[in-house]
């Protein structure tokens, strides 16, 4: 799992003069994989990958509308954990009922580091998908020690420049993870008959004030109003229940599958 830029060192390296020890000491890379770059072994794609994120902006190779939907799936239901030698895993934990989502998570992943596999793990009630590489603290900075809700949630400028771009991703992947679509209901009494009226409505529940602050902020920039409910166990609920609201997100978002 080395770059091209580490290659180039050690090989530089090497013509220098220093032995394959020196070398591997020098760079902390094993005097067999030096040794194989020298006899002219390529390496293979996922070896050479370079950071996705370049001179503070994703790589113009990466599709921008799926990593705003990918960066909403990670605010939600997302964490990064930390593997062998500085590789890490992405799991996003979607629910099983939802083979569509899970679909489209795989499908975003894929698309955001197109030479790493993406796995499907299934656990009772849900399936996470998961994708290794060393640069997924690269592509979400927002990575750190404990549960989101306890540390600062603040998107990077080029975070926030994709997501200005293409907000609809970014709300759908919010609400893909931690949020919904339901029918709601009330009754009214007319002339003197009580009756049932239903309408739809999207509910968006985060414990995280940062990440309900990106959430609205958006929903601002879109043009969708909504309202705000402090829940029992410290968690907001925003709400968004007018009905040419609701048909925007109709036609953004739409219920999970």
């Amino acid at each position: 799992m080395y770059d091209m830029v580490a290659r180039q060192r050690a090989l530089d390296l090497r013509a220098s003069g220093l032995t394959f020890s020196q070398v591997g000491h020098a760079t902390g890379i094993s005097r067999y994989t030096i040794r194989e770059w020298t006899s002219g072994a390529v390496p293979g794609p996922r070896m050479t990958a370079e950071c996705p994120v370049r001179g503070g902006r994703l790589d113009p190779s990466r599709p921008p509308a799926d990593y705003a939907y990918l960066l909403g799936l990670y605010l939600g239901d997302g964490c990064i954990s930390e593997g062998r030698r500085k590789v890490y895993a992405l799991r996003i934990a979607c629910c099983g009922t939802w083979p569509g989502l899970i679909d489209e998570c795989a499908r975003a992943v894929a698309a955001v580091m197109p030479h790493n596999k993406v796995n499907r793990v299934k656990a009772p009630g849900c399936v996470s998908v998961v994708s290794t590489s060393k640069h997924w603290p690269c592509l979400f900075p927002q990575h750190g020690p404990g549960p989101k809700h306890l540390r600062r949630i603040s998107l990077a400028p080029w975070q926030q420049e994709i997501v200005d771009a293409h907000p609809w991703e970014f709300l759908r992947g919010l609400i893909h993870s931690d949020g919904c679509r339901i029918t709601n209901w009330a009754t009214r009494t007319v002339d003197g008959v009580t009756k049932r009226y239903e309408y739809p409505r999207y509910f968006f529940t985060n414990t995280s004030t940062d990440i309900i602050g990106l959430f609205t902020a958006t929903l601002d920039a879109v043009g969708v109003q909504w309202k705000a409910a402090s829940r029992s166990n410290g968690a907001t609920n925003i709400s968004i229940a007018r009905k040419t609201d609701v048909a925007l997100m109709d036609a953004h978002i739409g219920p999970k599958h």
